[in-house]
């Protein structure tokens, strides 16, 4: 699933390609949305906030989308006529004279007033991905949360999306790895949760404003633990090892060294 840096890259890609410019063409295949057009508005731009996106629009209204496990947005150089576009993964389309926004195997899809934006996310956290000032109330309000999580796993924690927004199992690895804690150690055995947000809001932010940005927002950067199961860890040599976390029908992959992150 994509996680905060990309979605911070997606919203980059859409307020580049829709912002201040009228749309010509919208396209909402979703059943709740199919009613909703946005041609002849103008989009004020895209936020993200944890691993959502929010398109705002000049009439007071916002395009929600989620990417789920797949979903992505694309841009490509508006043609004339117009491409059909008739695939089954395209649930959104949004387009002006320059530029053609394709959302494929989007997870979720919402039009909504912008007023109600905070209604919408009151379920999240604090979002990670926030800058300077608004970033720092985040990991205060982030690092109470997790404070107050007590008996639960610390890795488990970190993919609570009301906990934090934007962490999934890439950062929660990263961060974990770097810390030398172990996914399983319990929240209360953690001397210091403000740090370990800390360094994954770091680190998403690192990918998020990496110059390697691809065409759909996708993450180019290396790993010390996530998917190297098997592989020497980089800090002692031992093979990085990968376990579920999480309660049952939700777990997640865990990666970690077992000899330098103890439980």
């Amino acid at each position: 699933m994509p996680e905060g840096d990309v979605l911070a890259r997606l919203a980059r890609l859409l307020t580049r390609s829709l912002a201040d410019q009228v749309l010509v063409r919208s396209d909402l295949r979703w059943p709740e949305a199919a009613g909703a057009d946005f041609t002849g508005r103008r989009s004020t731009g895209t936020v993200s906030y944890g691993k959502h996106l929010l398109t705002r629009f000049d009439d007071g209204r916002t395009l929600h989308t989620h990417m789920r496990m797949d979903g992505v947005w694309r841009a490509r150089t508006t043609r004339t006529p117009p491409e059909p576009l008739r695939q089954p993964r395209v649930r959104a389309v949004l387009a002006t004279q320059q530029w053609t926004c394709v959302g494929e195997q989007l997870g979720m899809l919402t039009v909504l007033r912008t007023r109600d934006e905070a209604r919408l996310l009151s379920h999240l956290g604090p979002n990670l991905m926030a800058q300077g000032e608004a970033l720092d109330a985040a990991l205060d309000l982030a690092a109470a949360n997790f404070t107050r999580s007590r008996g639960r796993p610390a890795g488990e924690v970190l993919l609570d999306q009301s906990v934090a927004a934007g962490i999934g199992t890439i950062y929660l690895a990263e961060t974990l790895w770097r810390h030398q804690i172990s996914p399983w150690r319990m929240v209360e055995l953690v001397p210091d949760a403000r740090a370990l947000y800390a360094t994954a809001a770091a680190l998403m932010r690192r990918s998020a404003d990496a110059p390697t940005l691809t065409a759909t927002g996708s993450r180019e950067q290396s790993t010390h633990v996530h998917g190297r199961e098997g592989l020497a860890c980089a800090r002692c040599g031992t093979p990085i090892a990968m376990a579920s976390i999480g309660p049952s029908a939700m777990e997640r992959p865990a990666f970690h060294c077992p000899a330098c992150q103890p439980g």
